[in-house]
């Protein structure tokens, strides 16, 4: 698939099948996009907690109303210790390096057929305590993944852009 019609196809997914569940061939395909992603130093300070379980669903659902019934979300941390830390040491990597591996996963899941949602309404402190993390480990996001149910759409709003000239800047 042409990888600029994959990105523009690729919409924020609000209402999941949950009778679907990903297959497990499909999510480790997933969960490798993640490993592969670069990350500041090629440190991998990353940690991804596959929360598909009854118990781990309704641990999510406590902590966000934006599961959308999907069957699976990934919750992404990274580990504070293990980030990397800008030149003037005010800046560090483990946010960005988190992001850039949820990307690398929501769009091989889009070319997989498997429909996402990025989370980010929730309290990131509270999903740590809920899941017993470590105190090094902080939560970034969460990933929904699933299959759409039936006649659900990208939301109006998908397919407006600013202009490039907007975005864009030649110096």
């Amino acid at each position: 698939m042409d990888f600029l019609k994959l990105a523009q196809d690729r919409y924020s997914c609000k209402k999941y099948n949950p009778d679907k569940a990903v297959p497990q061939e499909v999510l480790d395909k997933i969960l490798k996009a993640g490993q592969l992603a670069p990350t500041a130093k090629n440190s991998q300070p990353q940690h991804i907690y596959v929360m598909q379980s009854e118990e781990a669903l309704q641990i999510v659902d406590k902590l966000t109303p934006c599961r959308y019934g999907a069957p699976l979300v990934l919750v992404v941390t990274y580990d504070k210790n293990q980030e990397f830390t800008y030149p003037g040491d005010k800046y560090t990597s483990g946010a960005e390096d988190a992001s850039i591996v949820t990307t690398h996963m929501m769009l091989a899941a889009a070319a997989e057929g498997v429909d996402s949602c990025w989370l980010n309404f929730f309290d990131p402190d509270k999903a740590a305590e809920a899941m017993n993390l470590p105190e090094n480990e902080k939560v970034v996001l969460m990933l929904d993944l699933g299959y759409a149910a039936e006649g659900v759409r990208p939301t109006p709003t998908h397919e407006k852009t600013k202009p490039m000239e907007e975005l864009v800047s030649y110096r």
